[in-house]
């Protein structure tokens, strides 16, 4: 993605307040972690529905903007075009000023914090970064919507080993750094909400998938590798625990839920789950069937990819959601995983063209892996959104 349009590169000091048209005005929106999984989806449904979109990202040396590519609009390559609808600017949850700053000069109507360290084994590598990122960022973010010169909207695992079904009265138990910090983020959002009348939403969105998910997410590996297995470039893929049970979704359903939470006349705390259980296995066996693969064949379960503490089963009731926000999912448990793997064996076709040419080594993987354990790793993530905006 080329970066040439101003917002995109707006993190270099004192960011300039967005110029507003003078046609009637758009709701506008601001999305932290806009460049991932959610992120992208929020962005298509928002500006289907006519928002303005703007996303913040980290200061890095590389892009990691490849799920917005195919929305984003430079205004360089037609200057006459209409400025674009979404725009990102430099921020970080780990500094207030920067989010400050960033919404002083959007200025928006509704703001979904997406951002998290989301990876639970890798929490426990680096807990003291999760809970910076997780926890103090949301409170650093609510901090700056209170403060902000215009009223506002606002999203977390938490859960763990308390027996499912699990709805907004279940007790939490958190299994993870990531849990815990995530628990602190729900608490936040309800403090802000209860103290300074923020209209605040957690969405305790259970786990989510989608094509666009994270390569070292259990899901996504897996039908990565029945890509590559079923193309030849692989043989084997190496997972842990497959009993551990996870009510999973399409995300691009998921963050309708959110936007639901913002248009409410109260705000409130929301569950959002399909209300079905699937374990790893069933996942397994779906994906590899459905490309004609006998899992069992290609499937090696290896101890290290197990958790120190494991959360054996999360499956949501998500009544409150389907009674309040008319919100249901419309993506089937089948559906998802059929969606992910034609996604991935096409993906696999197009690296096997690479590989007969001799551009790629058939024995590289397709992404670098992290060291942590990864085949579980979404297994106890079910993300709030905090979608704040005051009264």
């Amino acid at each position: 993605m080329a970066h040439s349009n101003g917002a995109a590169a707006a993190g270099d000091g004192e960011p300039a307040p967005v110029p507003r048209p003078l046609a009637p005005a758009r709701k506008v929106a601001l999305i932290t972690g806009i460049t991932g999984q959610d992120g992208s989806y929020l962005t298509e449904l928002l500006l289907s529905k006519g928002y303005e979109v703007h996303g913040l990202i980290r200061h890095s040396s590389n892009f990691n903007t490849q799920r917005l590519d195919h929305i984003y609009h430079d205004p360089h390559a037609v200057p006459s075009s209409p400025r674009p609808l979404m725009r990102l600017h430099y921020a970080d949850l780990s500094d207030s000023s920067s989010l400050r700053r960033a919404l002083d000069a959007i200025a928006p109507d509704e703001v979904y914090n997406l951002a998290a360290q989301s990876h639970v084994a890798v929490s426990f590598e680096i807990p003291d970064y999760t809970a910076d990122v997780t926890a103090t960022g949301a409170l650093r973010l609510l901090e700056a919507v209170r403060l902000a010169r215009k009223p506002m909207r606002y999203s977390s695992e938490m859960f763990g080993s308390t027996p499912p079904p699990q709805s907004e009265d279940t007790p939490f138990h958190p299994r993870s750094p990531y849990a815990a910090a995530k628990v602190a983020a729900h608490w936040y959002t309800v403090n802000y909400r209860e103290a300074y009348g923020l209209f605040a939403c957690n969405g305790v969105l259970f786990n989510h998938e989608s094509p666009r998910r994270g390569e070292n997410f259990v899901t996504r590996k897996i039908t990565r590798a029945v890509g590559r297995i079923k193309v030849g470039l692989q043989t084997k893929v190496f997972l842990g625990n497959l009993s551990a049970a996870r009510d999973w979704g399409f995300a691009g359903d998921y963050v309708e839920a959110m936007w639901l939470m913002l248009q409410q006349d109260q705000p409130g705390d929301y569950v959002v789950a399909t209300e079905e259980s699937h374990t790893v296995e069933e996942f397994l066996q779906a994906a590899f069937g459905y490309a004609g693969l006998n899992w069992k064949d290609h499937v090696v379960v290896d101890k290290k990819y197990f958790r120190p503490v494991e959360v054996d089963s999360l499956k949501g009731d998500s009544t409150k959601a389907r009674r309040e926000l008319k919100w249901k999912p419309k993506v089937g448990f089948q559906q998802l995983v059929e969606m992910m793997v034609d996604h991935d064996i096409e993906l696999a076709k197009k690296e096997k063209v690479l590989v007969d040419a001799g551009y790629r080594d058939p024995k590289q993987q397709p992404k670098k892996q992290h060291k942590c354990p990864v085949a579980l790793l979404e297994l106890e993530f079910w993300d709030c959104c905090l979608v704040a905006h005051t009264l």
